[in-house]
């Protein structure tokens, strides 16, 4: 879990919204890797470290967030999973309803979520698997699934509970955003974002820190 706002919010800039602790993982990671080719970027992680960022994790309830960040007075961007219909367009009303606030941006992922822009190079670099994966399909489950059934033969993972494939998927979404993450070049990363949203993403959190 992040840090909370500092005691002395003056120096805070700007502040990160996402989903989930996961993101915060991964969108650390890569943005120094962004930094270090284009230094005109953030590194978030950097940022972070020294206070000008507080990341928020909000737990998959966007909307509940909507206006609730307003009296810090302080830029927010919001980066939320594009999900599958209907939900992606009740996101999309959302994220309109935020840009039309001042010093406020949103935006959803083109992709289902932040794991879809992992090069699968990167996977296998961490768990020894191969495998292939779209946009929208749920890579940590696809993957705690390849790796469970790599190691365990006679009991596949249909066989586990729902509470277990839930676990082991947890379990996987985390070294996915973080060893999978570091171990992203950014050829990889161009060959899995060619239209550089995340790029446009931590440049959108700079201009923002740059209102504060």
């Amino acid at each position: 879990m992040p840090d909370p706002i500092p005691e002395d919010p003056s120096q805070v800039r700007v502040l990160v919204v996402v989903e989930g602790a996961h993101d915060i993982e991964f969108l650390t990671r890569i943005s120094t890797l962004l930094h270090t080719a284009h230094p005109t970027l953030p590194d978030l992680a950097a940022m972070e470290c020294n206070r000008e960022l507080v990341f928020l994790p909000i737990g998959g309830h966007p909307r509940a967030w909507l206006s609730r960040l307003a009296p810090l007075q302080l830029p927010e961007f919001y980066l939320l999973d594009g999900e599958a219909s209907p939900e992606r367009e009740q996101r999309e009303e959302l994220v309109a309803q935020i840009n039309r606030r001042i010093r406020c941006r949103a935006v959803l992922t083109r992709k289902r979520s932040l794991e879809n822009y992992l090069h699968p190079q990167a996977i296998q670099a961490v768990a020894d698997i191969t495998l292939e994966f779209g946009d929208h399909d749920c890579v940590a489950t696809d993957v705690a699934q390849r790796v469970f059934d790599s190691s365990h033969e006679g009991y596949s993972w249909s066989q586990l509970t729902r509470r277990a494939r839930v676990r082991l998927t947890n379990r996987v979404k985390h070294w996915l955003n973080t060893s999978a993450v570091e171990q992203m070049t950014l050829p990889l990363l161009q060959e899995r974002d060619p239209d550089e949203e995340i790029i446009s993403w931590l440049a959108t959190i700079g201009q923002l820190a740059k209102t504060a």
